[in-house]
C-alpha cells in the first residue's frame, strides 16, 4: 500500500527561506530600535540573544544513534519489569523501519504514534525517525475519539503504530494501515538480529519535521505545531537544555506523549546515553529513582523532594512555578525554571535558580534564541516596560500543519536581526529585570478588567503565594466585578492570604473568596485544570486525575 506524501509545502514555504537566512551571521537592525533610547538599545541587544552555539548533530536520531555505537549495551530504558539496551532499540527500530518503508512510508510523510507509556513507545518513535518520516503522539487511553479524528485529518496521516491492546481505541478508516509494534515483536522472533542499527535515511534535512504536536486545545481548536530535528536538536544539544544528561544517569518519564516536554524527557534522554525511567501508575517510584526530572510545577509539587535523595537536576515548564516549590528543590539540587511554547520548542529560556534572596524569574534566551518584548505596534518597548513576548531564533517551528492562515498570524519575519528567519507571537506578557533576566507577567487573556480596572491575575497569584504555608495559588476571573484565589495545601490560612494581598496590592485586586485545596485538578497535561475549578465555584464536582 503506497503512502500518500502530506508535506503541507504551503506552508514550509512560507518559513523556510527565513530559516535558511537565519543561519548566516545575525547582527542587530538598528532602524528598528530607534524608539528606544541609546541605554535601552544597548541593554535590548544585551538582553534579547542567547548565546551562538554549535550545535553537534543535525537530527536527534543521529544523536541517539552514536550512543548506540558508544554503548550499545547500556540500558536505555526501564518500565516496570522490562528493559532494553541501546543496541536492542536501535536493531528493533531499524526491522520496524523497515516495516514502515515497506508501506511507503519515507521523509515527509506523518505517522500516528498512537499508544500508551512503554519501551514499544521508544521502539515506534525512534523506528519513524529513522525512516525521515515524523511521529504524531497521541495517548489514546485518555485522548476523545473527536480529537483523535481531527489529529489524523489534519496530519494526512495514513500508517499508525500503536499495541495489540489498544487498536480499537484508534478510529478505522480503510485508508489507513495499522500496525501493533508488539504484535510484530512476537512474529518477528529476536526482531531479525542482522538488520543493521545504522539505517539513517540521509535525504533528512535540519527544516524536516521530526514530530507534530498539536496544542491542547484549552483556547480553541487544537492545531498542529511542525517542529523540525532543527528546533530539537537546538533546545536538546546544548546547554542547559541538555540538563547534564550524561552516561548513567537516570532520566524521569512522566509526562503525556502528546505534551512537547516529553519529548524533552524521552529525545533528552537518549540523546546523551542516561536510561530513561518510564512511569507506571506511581509516578513518584520512579522520580525518587531519578538524576533528572523533567516536569510542569503541578506534577513537581506532588513529588516529595525529601525522598529523592539522588535527584541532581529538576527542570520545570509548562505554567508559572511558584516561588515555595521553586526554594524547595533548589536546597537540595539544581533546579531550572523554564518557559516556552510548544511553537518555539519546549523551551525559549531559562533561569538556573538559587534560594532566597535571588528573583525566580523565567531566565535569558537559550543558545540561538531571541526574545522580544513588543507593544502592539511591534515596537521594542523601554527596558522594564511590560511588553508582549515574542520569541525568535533557531527555535522557532515550522508553522501549524495545513493552517496557513494562523500561521500568517502567529509567524512573522524578525525586523531586528538582520537574516534573523522568524518569530512567534506567544501571547505571554513578560518584562525585563535589572539583571536582563525575563519576568513572566501572565497570558494576554490573563489581563482582565475588574470594576474598571486592570487587573493580572498572576500578580495575584504571586502575592498569595508569598504567605507562609501556600505552597501553590491561582487566581481566576467569575464576572466583572469578581475574582477567586484558589490555594494549596488545604491548611493554608485564607485569612493571611486576604490580608496579605489586600496590604500589597490595589483594593480592586482583592479576590471575593479564597478556597483552600489540598491540590489542585490537572490536565492530562500536567497543568493546572482551570476549567475544573471554575466548575468548583459553581459548586461542581473537581475530579483528581491519577
Amino acid at each position: 500500500m503506497g503512502i500518500k506524501k502530506h508535506k503541507s509545502q504551503h506552508i514550509s514555504a512560507y518559513i523556510d527561506q527565513s530559516i535558511k537566512e537565519s543561519e548566516k551571521n545575525q547582527i542587530f537592525n538598528k532602524t528598528v530600535l530607534s524608539n528606544l533610547s541609546q541605554a535601552d538599545q544597548e541593554k535590548f541587544e544585551a538582553y534579547a540573544k542567547g548565546p551562538d552555539v554549535k550545535i553537534p548533530y543535525q537530527m536527534i536520531h543521529q544523536a541517539i544513534e552514536c550512543q548506540t555505537i558508544k554503548q550499545g549495551g547500556a540500558i536505555a530504558a526501564k518500565h516496570r519489569d522490562l528493559q532494553i539496551t541501546y543496541g536492542e532499540l536501535s536493531r528493533q527500530a531499524s526491522y520496524l523501519a523497515v516495516q514502515l518503508n515497506k508501506l511507503g512510508v519515507g521523509p515527509g510523510d506523518n505517522v500516528g504514534l498512537f499508544l500508551e507509556r512503554s519501551i514499544y513507545m521508544l521502539v515506534g518513535i525512534l523506528a519513524i525517525l529513522k525512516t525521515g518520516a515524523a511521529y504524531v503522539p497521541q495517548d489514546v487511553r485518555i485522548t476523545p475519539k473527536s480529537i483523535l479524528l481531527k489529529v489524523m485529518g489534519v496530519a494526512g496521516i495514513r500508517v499508525y503504530l500503536t499495541l495489540s491492546h489498544l487498536i480499537e481505541k484508534i478510529p478505522s478508516s480503510v485508508n489507513h494501515t495499522i500496525l501493533a509494534i508488539d504484535d510484530l515483536h512476537r512474529s518477528s522472533g529476536s526482531w531479525k538480529s542482522n538488520i543493521s542499527t545504522k539505517m539513517c535515511v540521509t535525504e533528512v534535512n535540519p527544516n524536516n519535521n521530526c514530530f507534530i504536536l498539536f496544542t491542547s486545545g484549552t483556547t480553541g481548536t487544537p492545531n498542529g505545531v511542525q517542529v523540525t530535528h532543527g528546533n530539537v536538536c537546538n533546545v536538546l544539544l546544548s546547554r542547559p537544555g541538555n540538563l547534564g544528561i550524561k552516561s548513567g544517569y537516570k532520566v524521569s518519564q512522566l509526562l503525556n506523549i502528546a505534551f512537547d516536554m516529553a519529548a524533552w524527557e524521552i529525545l533528552g534522554c537518549l540523546a546523551h546515553g542516561g536510561t530513561l525511567m518510564i512511569r507506571d501508575t506511581d509516578f513518584t517510584e520512579v522520580a525518587r529513582q531519578c538524576d533528572v526530572i523533567i516536569a510542569t510545577p503541578s506534577i513537581l509539587s506532588k513529588i516529595d523532594s525529601t525522598l529523592c535523595h539522588s535527584t541532581k537536576t529538576v527542570a520545570v515548564a509548562g505554567e508559572p512555578c511558584p516561588k515555595p516549590l521553586a526554594e524547595q528543590w533548589a536546597a537540595q539540587c539544581q533546579f531550572i525554571n523554564s518557559y516556552g511554547p510548544t511553537e518555539t520548542t519546549i523551551i525559549n529560556t531559562a533561569q538556573l535558580y538559587f534560594s532566597y534572596p535571588y528573583s525566580l524569574t523565567i531566565g535569558k534566551p537559550t543558545p540561538n534564541n531571541t526574545v522580544y518584548l513588543l507593544d502592539e505596534h511591534l515596537r521594542p518597548c523601554s527596558i522594564g516596560s511590560i511588553g508582549e513576548i515574542w520569541a525568535g531564533g533557531k527555535g522557532v517551528t515550522a508553522g501549524y500543519i495545513n493552517n496557513i492562515e494562523l500561521t500568517r498570524e502567529r509567524y512573522q519575519p524578525d525586523p531586528f536581526i538582520a537574516n534573523g528567519g522568524m518569530m512567534f507571537r506567544t501571547r505571554d506578557l513578560g518584562r525585563w529585570n535589572e539583571n536582563g533576566d525575563l519576568e513572566h507577567w501572565g497570558r494576554t487573556d490573563d489581563q482582565v478588567k475588574i470594576k474598571g480596572f486592570r487587573v493580572e491575575l498572576d500578580s495575584i497569584s504571586t502575592v498569595t503565594e508569598s504567605v507562609k504555608g501556600c505552597q501553590q495559588a491561582v487566581t481566576l476571573k467569575i464576572s466583572n466585578e469578581k475574582l477567586v484565589t484558589f490555594v494549596t495545601p488545604l491548611s493554608v490560612d485564607t485569612q493571611n492570604c486576604m490580608d496579605t494581598i489586600g496590604a500589597r496590592l490595589p483594593y480592586y485586586c482583592l479576590p471575593s473568596t479564597i478556597i483552600a485545596l489540598s491540590e489542585f485538578p490537572v490536565t492530562d497535561r500536567g497543568k493546572i485544570d482551570k476549567q475544573a475549578l471554575m466548575d468548583q465555584v459553581h459548586k461542581k464536582t473537581v475530579h483528581y486525575p491519577s
